[in-house]
């Protein structure tokens, strides 16, 4: 394989997601943007609203696709990112069929989950506090473990490569994305499965986000349209769930098996508030956006794109506002942003690489995703093109910007670039 002298560029080649509108990236894309909401109401009793993941209308079933013999040590967010990176392989034309593929042998793997097995924790804590017994499976604690989707995929397509796991809350992917990025970049691989995975739709975990204010009410027209960022009738997040993984590869390995790109990754930046746990501050977000674009050796007026993190709650969509504001100054309103959470809500750990993976396909179709239900923009947001319903072709978009914001201060950035 030639190297280059410098920095080597990274490209995608593959790409898969199973989410909130079911599996495939091709499909996702389509639902987003077409505006259409996988938003439901949870099935927990009370009135928190959930995206939940959906195939063909109906929940995700690892049992469609996995063996029990399988599935006894495999989360559901490790199943869902074994499921996505298939599609991602096949994409890229390495055969997701071949646990032996010698194209993926030194490959590395960059994961970001921000809870792991929360359904095996939830029956942990259900069986010692309300059936009063010790007798746990003994599957639990390999189930709940963070890094186990980086693992099932390094062991079921023998990468034996470096195999990382991010747990930086809504951050956690991006943050996966980025650091792969910068491992194919130097040269210490040449290959990587990279993304994130999450599954925390259970009862107790719900009823913890709902304990900390920030998720929706159901709007009065239904609760598909309950996550409304940067309405100024907004009343909070909508927890989502599912994974997104991509194939990255430098050039060299890419020309090397006559492989064709989907996007080039460009850049990428981290920053942290150092502020406070649960409330955004700018200066961290400003930085990170910055970082990547300067990583990326993109002048701010170049982008024609921004994938915001944008939830929809009152002070995390007022902080990126003001952010963006910083970043691009008196452009801000000449760049179009879109906030796609309205209508698969907030997957968490996999946030940042399903709106990756959403800013990838806008560039590839040359077509903006709207921000979904914004009826009425926020006041403080009013400078901004938010992209409202139906979205926009755009014939010249050629680079996007996509922001991860988390609790805990961490922020990520990530630039992407059409080939």
């Amino acid at each position: 394989m030639a190297h280059s002298d410098g920095p080597r560029r990274v490209f995608i080649t593959g790409m898969g997601v199973v989410g909130p509108h079911g599996l495939g990236a091709d499909r996702t894309f389509e639902a987003v943007l077409e505006g259409r909401s996988a938003v439901t109401l949870s099935e927990t009793g009370s009135d928190e609203v959930a995206a939940e993941v959906l195939v063909a209308r109906s929940p995700f079933e690892a049992a469609e696709h996995f063996a029990r013999s399988e599935r006894m040590f495999m989360a559901r967010a490790a199943a869902m990112a074994v499921v996505a990176a298939e599609e991602a392989l096949d994409q890229a034309g390495l055969d997701p069929q071949d646990p032996e593929a010698e194209e993926l042998r030194d490959a590395g793997t960059w994961m970001g989950c921000g809870l792991g097995g929360a359904e095996a924790l939830e029956d942990g804590f259900q069986r010692y506090y309300q059936r009063r017994t010790r007798r746990a499976p003994p599957s639990t604690v390999p189930l709940i473990m963070a890094n186990g989707p980086a693992a099932h995929l390094s062991m079921r397509w023998g990468l034996q490569g470096p195999s990382l796991s991010y747990s930086m809350a809504c951050a956690s992917s991006a943050a996966s994305l980025g650091e792969a990025f910068r491992a194919l970049r130097a040269g210490s691989v040449h290959r990587a499965l990279a993304g994130g995975a999450e599954a925390m739709l259970t009862g107790g975990i719900l009823a913890a986000w709902e304990a900390l204010g920030v998720v929706a009410r159901t709007h009065p027209d239904g609760p598909e349209v309950s996550c409304r960022p940067f309405d100024a009738a907004r009343t909070g997040m909508v927890l989502g769930e599912g994974a997104a993984v991509f194939v990255l590869e430098t050039e060299e390995a890419m020309a090397d098996r006559g492989a064709e790109p989907l996007a080039q990754l460009l850049g990428y930046g981290t920053a942290s508030d150092a502020h406070g746990l649960t409330e955004p501050h700018a200066r961290g977000q400003v930085e990170a956006m910055r970082e990547a674009l300067a990583d990326a050796g993109v002048a701010p007026d170049e982008v024609g794109y921004v994938n915001a993190h944008a939830t929809g709650t009152h002070t995390g969509d007022r902080v990126e506002t003001a952010s963006l504001r910083q970043v691009f100054g008196e452009a801000v309103g000449a760049i179009p942003v879109s906030a796609t959470k309205a209508v698969h809500g907030h997957l968490v750990g996999a946030a940042g690489a399903l709106e990756l993976l959403l800013t990838v396909q806008a560039l590839r179709h040359r077509r903006i995703p709207p921000t979904a239900h914004l009826t009425e923009p926020d006041e403080e947001a009013l400078d901004l093109d938010l992209v409202p319903d139906p979205g926009r072709d755009a014939p010249g978009l050629g680079i996007a910007l996509s922001n991860s914001f988390a609790f805990g201060g961490s922020n990520a950035a990530l630039v992407v670039g059409r080939v």
